[in-house]
């Protein structure tokens, strides 16, 4: 092994490559194979230079699987200096890719790589000093701290053929002649921005930071613009141009009869299992699904996985359609697993009489892990295989007393994963005609293969099963989709398993799947979150591989973003300080028309009542009040918003306990000589309501983690999460709070009605707080 390894570095040594460069290949073993094999080839046709062996090195590294019975076509064009650039290599690959099922057309080959194709210096000249006179005003003033980089970039794109070193070195001449030769300025480094102090930052602007640089990062707010312009999945019908794909002989039938039953159509779907309620990771899922196909005229279905009967309830099945529909999409159909049982048993069968599965009588726990021992059934006759397949089917067989296993390898290591279990169990759908049913690993690509799935787009944890996916597809005969992976999304402070959550409405921690203080998208609802705004959050985080963690800030801010151009404002008051005016001007009480928008009338109105008898917040009085307090002090007024009026106090009134209870003032019509520091919120003759008010439910950032939580979840549970208060609520609300509707209560923050509410008693959720400012005091 080690005289072949030294060998081998001499082989790559010999086209020009370096001794580290030699080892880092071999650490590859597909690029050494084809590097090895193209040196062999190149070698037939004459010495390989230093040149040639850097572009033999590029065919080998970018050539992908599905071409790689190309590789001495290619090589031999580049021995040849035919494929003499590195331009020249990508195009051809390209063509090859573009034009897999077909026999190669040289003529066209040779055209769209630019053989023979040769720029001549005068063409070079010519469209250098087009783009130089172009920026010629910012070239002088700037000189030689000009970025020419972005000019030979634009050169280049018009003479695709042309010589990269020929280009540069005509910029140089040009450049040369234009500015003269470079002076001390020209070589001196441009100063540097200074950089100011680092300044310890809050947890709070720690999280502001994040929610700026995720905006940054993705540059997208919504999924339509997202799926647009950010991802990049193949065209349908060109499934073998994704990396990884496994080609057959009869591929290119199999996808010209799905392009003709399908039109070409982007078709995807969201396969969930109908066991619990959906989290804030399925919302990710379910925006990149939909919003994929929705982004390119396509349809998506929505499929239940349904294929563990026990775990299966009613409630979940229309709790998951309710929740699709409330993001906003609508399933082109809908279908279930089960919908296909037939099918995919007579698919094992045709897997077990070809050899490809068998009856295995091991235990569940013996096939654990990732180092099993092997089955010593796998070897076993065809005709026992089917014969025992088929007595699992009849319930011959206890649970657990055999499996039919496929013979396959997952990428992970794990061998022979199950195809079929015994389960003695009633189905949601097909009652008791079934005691056997399919794991995920053999209904999921057969299910996407009937229903003619262009993009399977699944979590990246699926990865290590996309193999398995295609060999299955393949193993049939039968039209194989693609796999595309994209990361996990998860939150901070919260938990989202079924398990946990069970557990926590078990312990009385939440009251239901629906606890507003939970991330499953019932919960997220009820508390007062906007569907566009959980869109939006997703479209931030982006479709890639990487798995984002993010803090709940980050959603929170996608919800204000939404609530502030939704939200009617409406006053509400949560600590009361009951206020009596000594001088009203009125008999009775008055109705003043405000807006629900108050930067935008246009958007409606409504009216409040104002009465000698107020209330404001506590917090907006202060007996003795610092400088910087700007409201309403024994020495200070304050203005009241929308009636045009400033108090004064006039007299303090204490209960027995020295506690105040009333606060007596006088009222004066705004003028310039009483402008006050602030205006507040306030309500009159307000009708009672309920406010639920909610923090993080966990103290730590990861309570599953037992780094963090050594004892558990259970027991990181914030015991302040929740708190419900009586509020003071402006009255007009009694008539147009509807249960989900969502209202801003000025200088407070967002709050929602709650489903609970009913015509004698009203319900808020606080959903989010204002955005904070923390000038203002």
């Amino acid at each position: 092994m080690i005289m072949e390894s030294e060998n081998d570095v001499k082989l790559f040594q010999s086209i020009g490559l370096s001794e580290n460069k030699c080892k880092e290949t071999l650490k590859n073993k597909q690029i050494s194979n084809n590097l090895k094999l193209a040196i062999t080839e190149a070698n037939k046709y004459g010495v390989i230079t230093p040149e040639v062996g850097i572009l033999l090195y590029h065919l080998a590294s970018k050539i992908k699987n599905q071409i790689a019975d190309k590789l001495l076509f290619l090589t031999q064009y580049i021995a040849e200096k035919k494929l003499d650039t590195i331009q020249r290599i990508d195009a051809a690959l390209n063509y090859l890719l573009n034009n897999i099922t077909q026999n190669i057309d040289i003529s066209n080959f040779e055209k769209e790589c630019g053989v023979g194709v040769i720029v001549s210096p005068e063409e070079i000249e010519y469209e250098i000093e087009k783009v130089i006179s172009a920026h010629k005003t910012e070239i002088i003033e700037k000189r030689y701290h000009f970025n020419v980089g972005l000019l030979m970039q634009q050169v280049r794109n018009t003479l695709k053929w042309a010589d990269g070193k020929a280009i540069k070195n005509e910029f140089d001449v040009q450049m040369l002649d234009l500015l003269g030769a470079k002076c001390d300025s020209d070589l001196t480094p441009l100063p540097k921005a200074i950089k100011q102090a680092k300044v310890k930052k809050t947890e709070k602007e720690k999280e502001h930071k994040s929610i700026i640089s995720i905006n940054e990062k993705v540059g997208v707010h919504t999924i339509s613009e997202l799926m647009k312009t950010k991802v990049h999945f193949h065209k349908p019908g060109e499934n073998y141009k994704t990396e990884g794909y496994i080609l057959t002989t009869n591929t290119h039938r199999l996808l010209q009869e799905h392009l003709k039953t399908t039109g070409g159509k982007v078709i995807t779907r969201f396969p969930p299992e109908p066991n619990g309620i959906l989290h804030i990771g399925h919302a990710k899922a379910i925006n990149i699904n939909f919003g994929y196909a929705a982004a390119y005229d396509g349809i998506c279905y929505l499929r239940y996985d349904d294929t563990n009967p026990e775990k299966e309830e009613e409630k979940f099945f229309t709790g998951i359609h309710e929740m699709v529909e409330w993001l906003g999409y609508k399933p082109a159909k809908i279908t279930h697993s089960s919908d296909y049982f037939q099918q995919l048993y007579e698919w094992a069968i045709v897997l077990i009489q070809k050899g490809l599965a068998y009856v295995c009588h091991q235990s569940s726990k013996e096939i654990k892990g990732f180092n099993p021992p092997p089955s010593p059934w796998r070897n076993r006759p065809i005709s026992e295989s089917l014969q025992l397949f088929n007595d699992m089917k009849d319930g011959l067989l206890e649970e657990g007393e055999a499996t039919l296993r496929m013979k396959v390898t997952l990428e992970e290591g794990k061998q022979d994963p199950v195809a079929y279990r015994i389960k003695y169990a009633s189905h949601h759908r097909t009652g008791d005609q079934w005691c056997i049913y399919p794991t995920y690993d053999f209904t999921h690509c057969l299910c996407d293969s009937i229903e003619n799935i262009t993009h399977s787009l699944c979590t990246k944890e699926f990865q290590s099963r996309r193999s398995s996916y295609y060999w299955l597809c393949n193993a049939l005969d039968i039209y194989c989709p693609v796999q595309w992976e994209y990361g996990r999304l998860n939150v901070n402070y919260t938990v989202v398993s079924k398990r946990k959550i069970s557990k926590l409405i078990e312990e009385g921690i939440v009251s239901d799947w629906d606890d507003p203080r939970l991330f499953t998208l019932t919960a997220l609802r009820r508390r007062g979150f906007p569907s566009e705004a959980i869109n939006n959050f997703c479209a931030q985080m982006g479709v890639t591989g990487a798995q984002a963690v993010v803090d709940p800030s980050v959603l929170e801010a996608c919800v204000r973003d939404v609530l502030n151009v939704t939200a009617s404002r409406y006053m509400a008051v949560l600590e009361p300080l009951k206020i009596t005016i000594s001088n009203f001007p009125h008999e009775n009480p008055i109705q003043v028309t405000v807006p629900n928008f108050p930067n935008e009338p246009d958007k409606g109105q409504h009216d409040i009542t104002f009465d000698e008898v107020i209330y404001i917040e506590t917090s907006d009085f202060k007996e003795n009040a610092g400088k910087d307090f700007r409201r309403l002090t024994p020495n200070q007024s304050v203005g009241l918003k929308y009636v045009g009026i400033v108090l004064k106090v006039k007299e303090i009134e204490r209960d027995s306990s020295g506690n105040i209870i009333n606060l007596i003032v006088t009222q004066e019509s705004i003028s310039d000589s009483n402008k006050p520091k602030a205006f507040i919120h306030w309500v009159s003759n307000p009708i009672l309501a309920s406010v639920k008010l909610y923090e993080r439910l966990f103290k730590h950032k990861n309570p599953e983690d037992l780094n963090e939580v050594p004892n558990g979840f259970l027991s990181d549970v914030n015991p302040v999460s929740k708190k419900e208060i009586v509020g003071y609520v402006d009255a007009s609300l009694a008539k147009s709070a509807k249960p989900f509707e969502k209202f801003q209560f000025e200088r407070i923050g967002f709050f929602s009605v709650d489903p609970d509410t009913t015509p004698g008693k009203l319900v808020f959720n606080k959903t989010v707080t204002l955005k904070e400012d923390p000038g203002k005091i």
